[in-house]
């Protein structure tokens, strides 16, 4: 029993979304190669949410949310988890990211790969930072060999940049690009814009 409850445990804890009891029972049956009833599932996620019930040490809990079960921060320790997320919220987007951003704006649908070769480097780092901030969303997959992901802006990214749709963007060519010139005539230049 202590293994079932363990196994329960683990995928509960590495679900980023409420686990139904199928999805549980599916996996345990899988890696066990057993049969294992809705009745086990329950008594285990029983045992389960009255361990972390009973210890006041824990500061999570197991609550059935969205057809579905998933730990969640008790109520006398979310004020640090409130606290943590509006110091993650406010911080700014590095040059990376914000350019990032500014070729899905512009390219949407797009997938990593696309942006790399507009960029020329790796954007793992700033496509992360950008989803955790809900700036951009997956919005399917490509028909690419390896069917990669597409990434899209989000309503959150309306919202943050005042935008009422994509064709309120501002048009590239109305961005004024600056000639290769150099000394005195590029601040000229700069001075009277």
């Amino acid at each position: 029993m202590q293994h079932l409850v363990s196994a329960i445990e683990s995928l509960i804890f590495s679900s980023d979304h409420a686990i139904s009891v199928s999805d549980i029972k599916a996996c345990l049956e899988l890696v066990t190669s057993s049969t294992i009833s809705n009745e086990e599932i329950h008594e285990a996620i029983h045992v389960l949410k009255e361990m972390y019930n009973e210890d006041l040490s824990k500061s999570m809990e197991i609550l059935y949310i969205s057809s579905g079960y998933r730990f969640m921060t008790k109520p006398a320790y979310q004020q640090y988890v409130g606290a943590h997320l509006k110091l993650t919220s406010k911080r700014k987007l590095s040059q990376v990211a914000l350019e990032t951003l500014a070729i899905v704006a512009y390219r949407q649908p797009v997938s990593k790969t696309d942006l790399e070769s507009i960029r020329g480097v790796s954007c793992d780092y700033a496509i992360q930072k950008l989803l955790e901030k809900e700036l951009i969303a997956i919005s399917g997959r490509s028909e690419a060999p390896g069917r990669p992901l597409l990434y899209s802006t989000s309503e959150k990214f309306m919202d943050y940049f005042g935008l009422g749709s994509l064709k309120d963007l501002p048009k590239i060519k109305d961005f004024k690009q600056t000639d290769n010139v150099v000394g005195e005539e590029i601040i000229d230049q700069l001075i009277e814009n």
